[in-house]
């Protein structure tokens, strides 16, 4: 009485039938990847399905959007640094923007570094889930040998600013958690650096 819903044999598919079922679902997939999805999203029409469908246009137009949307972005970035620091001319393919969060255990220190050129600008916004953190905002650079070079320290519980690099180098913060709890803190950057990482 158990027993009587379990499938016979003869109800259960075979494998060569679920191996033919999975490629035809594949080629599906692949058939609309390349006569609607492509079109339709990236204006590649390799089929010409899509022309036909009016599918290729819009997706011309998404991307087009797309192009003119990071233009902008890169147009407000520029103009923000421009603020900061008007006697300096912003390459358009050096303005990053990140956001890192980290936990530190009490008496924890962590160091995250952007790598900028000289007379480069970072405008930053940092704060905490709760309580002061010891804070040093300085620089480095090897090729230079300069091993610390002090912008400020200080101890709060959000900061935002711009940093202008004095020299060809690695550039940021250290933070310390000085309390008895664990501490969260987001660092948000943008600006005119190459790189960012958290130092170990």
């Amino acid at each position: 009485m158990y027993n009587s819903n379990i499938p016979s044999d003869r109800e259960i598919p075979s494998t060569g039938k679920l191996i033919k079922s999975t490629i035809i679902a594949v080629v599906a997939a692949g058939i609309l990847l390349v006569t609607v999805v492509m079109p339709a999203e990236y204006g590649i029409d390799p089929t010409g399905a899509g022309k036909i469908l009016g599918l290729k246009k819009m997706g011309e137009i998404k991307v087009s959007l797309a192009k003119e949307a990071a233009a902008d972005a890169v147009k407000t970035v520029k103009a923000e640094v421009a603020e900061i620091n008007p006697d300096i001319e912003t390459p358009v393919n050096s303005i990053l923007n990140h956001e890192m969060i980290f936990t530190l255990a009490p008496d924890e220190g962590t160091e995250i570094k952007v790598s900028m050129s000289k007379g480069g600008v970072v405008k930053y916004s940092w704060y905490t889930d709760g309580g002061k953190a010891n804070f040093d905002v300085h620089g480095d650079s090897k090729a230079l040998n300069i091993d610390y070079h002090k912008y400020y320290k200080g101890s709060d519980q959000k900061r935002e600013g711009a940093l202008e690099a004095a020299f060809n180098g690695s550039h940021g913060w250290f933070w310390r958690n000085r309390t008895l709890s664990d501490m969260t803190i987001t660092l948000q950057t943008r600006g005119e650096y190459s790189d960012i990482k958290r130092m170990e």
